[in-house]
C-alpha cells in the first residue's frame, strides 16, 4: 500500500476504499484499517471527517518545513555515519552511482537508488531513535517525490554526484564535509521541488498541463 501511495497511484482527490483495497491486495478489511491508521499517522494520509480518506496532498509551506527537519536529521546522520565509516552496502553504491553517471540513466531509477542510499547513510549513524525519527520524514520525502512524478534531468545527474560526494566524505571519515555536503545536497532538492511545484500550479491555473 505504501508503495503505491508514493508512486502517484491513488487519485488524491477520491477517497480511499477501505474494501477496494483489501479486495485488490488480497487482504481482509481489518489490517488494512489499521494499516491507513498507520499510515495517517505518519503524515501519508488525511482523514476528512464525512468525507473520508485522501492521500495527502502536500502545499508548499509542507515541503519547506519537511525539508527543514531533514537539514537537521540528516545533517546528524552523515557526521555520524563519518564517525563510523560507510557500510558494504553503502560502499555498494559507488559503482551504481558512477553508472548513473555515465550513462543515460532513467530519472526515476536515480530517484529510486538516491532514496535508498539517504536511509543507508541514515543507517550507518548506527542510532535506532534517529532512525525511528527519520522514517515518518523519509516517507513523506517519498510522497513529495511521487506527487507529481517530474523529473529536471539536469537535477537528476547533479544529485547522482552529489550523493557520490557525499560517499566520499563518509568513506573519508570526514564528518563535517559529509554534514555540510547533505545539507546542500538536500537545499538543492528542495528548490528544484519548489520549482515543479510552481510549474504545476501555474499549468492547473491555464488548463490542466504543466507551465
Amino acid at each position: 500500500m505504501l508503495d503505491l501511495i508514493v508512486s502517484g497511484a491513488f487519485d488524491r482527490h477520491s477517497p480511499l476504499s477501505e474494501r477496494g483495497l483489501a479486495d485488490s491486495l488480497g487482504l481482509s478489511r481489518t489490517p488494512v484499517r489499521e494499516a491507513l491508521r498507520e499510515l495517517a499517522r505518519d503524515g501519508l494520509l488525511e482523514a476528512v471527517p464525512a468525507r473520508g480518506t485522501f492521500v495527502r496532498v502536500l502545499m508548499i509551506d509542507d515541503l519547506r518545513e519537511l525539508y527543514e527537519v531533514r537539514y537537521g536529521l540528516e545533517g546528524v546522520g552523515a557526521t555520524l555515519a563519518a564517525s563510523y565509516g560507510p557500510s558494504e552496502d553503502l560502499l555498494a553504491y559507488a559503482p551504481v552511482l558512477r553508472r548513473l553517471l555515465e550513462t543515460d540513466a532513467d530519472p526515476a531509477e536515480a530517484y529510486d537508488v538516491g532514496a535508498r542510499f539517504h536511509l543507508d547513510v541514515m543507517a550507518c549513524a548506527r542510532n535506532r531513535l534517529l532512525l525511528d525519527i527519520y522514517e515518518p520524514m523519509r516517507l513523506r520525502a517519498q510522497l513529495a517525490l511521487g506527487l507529481p512524478r517530474t523529473y529536471d534531468h539536469a537535477r537528476v545527474r547533479e544529485s547522482v554526484s552529489e550523493h557520490l560526494a557525499i560517499l566520499d566524505a563518509v568513506e573519508a571519515r570526514d564528518g563535517e564535509r559529509a554534514q555540510s555536503l547533505i545539507v546542500e545536497h538536500l537545499a538543492r532538492g528542495l528548490d528544484a521541488r519548489l520549482k515543479i511545484f510552481s510549474r504545476f500550479k501555474a499549468g492547473a491555473a491555464a488548463g490542466g498541463k504543466p507551465a
